[in-house]
């Protein structure tokens, strides 16, 4: 796991190479064909790449579903799974369930949104918090996907998202009960470092077409911005350009904002996440010291793929 730009396809291609490991991508952007540029698309092979068109709906639901599966593939052939990205949401979804709650209801959502427009979304905000106080201390007032989920789901069964969370169902796959399951999370240690990566990283998109692609969705002309192929970060930015919104320069600026803000929540995730081991870079990539005695930094050697297969050799707890 690991924050958007912080090096974690590098580290589980390593670990795939030396492991013997199937990659599983945990992105919601990359299961779509057509995203590409945008969604920094892997040239190693990843199982759940392109199995969309971004006209369709891939929820974390499906994920979870695909992802127990293909473990149980992977095993079979001997080999071993290792999932990596950086949706949260999914990673949380196949390790310990979802709720069964209400399908997304498109009317409702367009009423959600047409009064944020009006009223903007701390007004949405200030609704969730009135009838779901847990989900709104959650979720951020300008996190509009998230907030307007919240209160639909509400809307839709009368049931608050906290209270279909407390629901949720046994699962017929627990990949604790199936799987020894190691959890690393790679970060640069310096906050700037992550978004000076995440700068240069949008500023190369756009040198190697990002624009380009955006644009050949916009043309196909049975897209829109709301679909959630398309509000992922870079994509909806780049896209408000095309349709006149901001200036190429402006939405650049918005979409490094947005990159960032999609790191800070990442992190937020990360930090409550139980049973992590944190492998924490520099500016070159190289491992930090940082949080590591003498002994464990030595025999890492510097190396970020050493350090976490010290953690993939220790004991089970």
């Amino acid at each position: 796991m690991g924050p958007t730009a912080s090096g974690k396809t590098d580290l589980a291609v390593g670990l795939a190479r030396t492991l013997d490991c199937e990659l599983v991508s945990v992105d919601s952007a990359l299961v779509y064909r057509g995203l590409d540029i945008g969604s920094a698309k892997p040239d190693y092979p990843h199982h759940l790449v392109d199995i969309r068109d971004p006209a369709e709906v891939y929820s974390a639901a499906d994920f979870a579903g695909d992802a127990a599966r293909l473990c149980g593939e992977i095993r079979a052939r001997g080999r071993t799974p290792l999932l990596v990205g950086g949706t949260m949401l999914y990673f949380r979804a196949f390790l310990h369930g979802l709720a069964d709650m209400p399908a997304a209801d498109p009317a409702i959502r367009a009423g959600i949104e047409a009064e944020a427009a009006a009223e903007g979304w701390p007004r949405i905000h200030a609704r969730l918090a009135a009838v779901d106080p847990e989900a709104a201390a959650r979720i951020h007032p300008n996190h509009s996907q998230r907030l307007a989920r919240a209160l639909e789901v509400y809307l839709a069964s009368g049931v608050t998202l906290s209270d279909w969370h407390r629901r949720a169902r046994p699962r017929a796959f627990d990949p604790f009960e199936h799987f020894r399951v190691i959890q690393l999370a790679v970060c640069p240690w310096e906050r700037r470092v992550l978004h000076e990566r995440i700068a240069r990283r949008f500023h190369q998109m756009l040198e190697g077409g990002f624009l380009d692609e955006v644009r050949g969705l916009r043309d196909r002309g049975d897209l829109s911005a709301d679909l959630p192929a398309l509000r992922s970060v870079g994509y909806r930015q780049l896209w408000a350009h095309l349709e006149g919104a901001c200036s190429l320069e402006e939405a650049e600026q918005k979409a490094v904002a947005a990159t960032r803000q999609l790191a800070k929540r990442q992190l937020t995730w990360l930090r409550k996440w139980p049973d992590l081991e944190w492998i924490y870079t520099d500016r070159d990539g190289n491992l930090s010291k940082h949080g590591l005695s003498d002994e464990v930094a030595a025999s890492a050697g510097g190396s970020p793929l050493a350090l976490a297969g010290n953690y993939l050799d220790l004991p089970p707890t």
